[in-house]
């Protein structure tokens, strides 16, 4: 990816933008004059100018673009401002007053553009054992089958660990105890090179997961890290926990679609109503899917007006599931009714 480009010649001026550039994870390209900046005007994912530079690149003809950004000490004159209009920037920032804008800007190039266009995630469970985490892991394989990259988030802290039931308990990465993070704006690259998980062709699938023992993640944090993953155009993932904890809500207002695993039985229906009441309290509109053995009989149908929501799908229990788990693998059957439910949901996701 071709990096920020900046033509600034004050000196604290070039600390402030390289001091934001390192806080957002992302490198800047530093150019002397608007001879080496004609090269990379076109095809860097921001231009930083200082007020020298914008009045020298008009004297140069250098057309418009996108994402050109204006630094200086104080607010620019008048003639300056129309001059950097005219090359198409986009905000004037004073720093250091303006250090955390700086960061965000070149946080998003770092990202390659400010994409907003992923989609969002929430897999609860009606139960425990409902295989929730299950499902939303497989729901990750199935992004990573297709090339694309996925977060999983894991917002249950009694859960175990989110990387447990992937199989990457023993990868080198951080958790969520040892991330540290309380809000802000975090840059999706910082988050898969400091995250475990597994890649596989062009795609990726990172999981931010809790550790064996914790408190719950700070729901700051989580929207972070969930609009880390919406910003770059990711499917993110969250495992939620049975118990509304104010991370899972975090991460329940924000998803594009509430999918609630529930086992085909008495038991289970019973207890999703009362996580189906308080999803449709925050306005949230669950989809059902509804897993099989069913041993009393039940059917989808039967299942889903009890518990009152619609069925997104059904699925029938998957062969040695409990055995793969146990053994530290993830079942990789894709023509198993697991994976066959995980894409039915992936495609709902983005129908939406």
């Amino acid at each position: 990816m071709e990096r920020p480009v900046a033509l600034v010649a004050d000196e604290g001026l070039v600390d402030e933008v390289l001091h934001a550039a390192a806080v957002a994870g992302c490198e800047v390209e530093r150019v002397v004059d608007v001879a080496a900046l004609r090269g990379p005007w076109h095809g860097a994912p921001a231009v930083v100018l200082d007020e020298a530079a914008v009045v020298a690149c008009e004297a140069e003809g250098f057309p418009r673009r996108a994402a050109v950004f204006v630094v200086g000490a104080g607010p620019p004159d008048p003639a300056t401002w129309r001059r950097a209009l005219a090359l198409g920037a986009e905000q004037v920032l004073e720093l250091p007053a303006d250090h955390e804008r700086l960061r965000a800007v070149l946080a998003d190039a770092a990202e390659g553009g400010p994409a907003g266009d992923g989609r969002v995630l929430a897999v609860l469970g009606a139960r425990g054992g409902a295989g929730a985490s299950v499902l939303a892991v497989a729901v990750g394989q199935a992004v990573l089958a297709a090339g694309g990259h996925a977060l999983l988030v894991d917002c249950d802290p009694l859960g175990g660990g989110l990387d447990l039931t992937l199989g990457a308990e023993r990868q080198e990465g951080l958790r969520w105890p040892t991330l540290q993070l309380t809000g802000g704006r975090v840059p999706v690259a910082a988050l898969r090179s400091a995250l475990p998980g597994r890649t596989g062709g062009r795609g990726g699938l990172t999981v931010l997961s809790c550790g064996r023992s914790g408190p719950d993640p700070e729901p700051d944090a989580v929207v972070a890290v969930v609009e880390s993953g919406r910003r770059a155009g990711g499917t993110v993932v969250c495992d939620l926990p049975r118990r509304l904890t104010p991370a899972a809500c975090a991460a329940l207002d924000r998803a594009d679609l509430a999918v609630l695993v529930v086992p085909a039985d008495v038991k289970a229906c019973m207890a999703a109503k009362p996580l189906v009441d308080q999803a449709e309290a925050r306005g949230v509109r669950l989809r059902a899917v509804i897993r099989g053995p069913a041993p009393g009989g039940l059917t989808a149908s039967q299942v889903v007006d009890a518990v009152g929501v619609p069925l997104l799908t059904a699925m029938r229990s998957e062969p040695r599931l409990a055995t793969t788990l146990d053994e530290g693998r993830f079942p990789s059957r894709a023509r198993g009714p697991l994976a066959r439910a995980a894409r039915e949901v992936l495609a709902a996701l983005h129908a939406r």
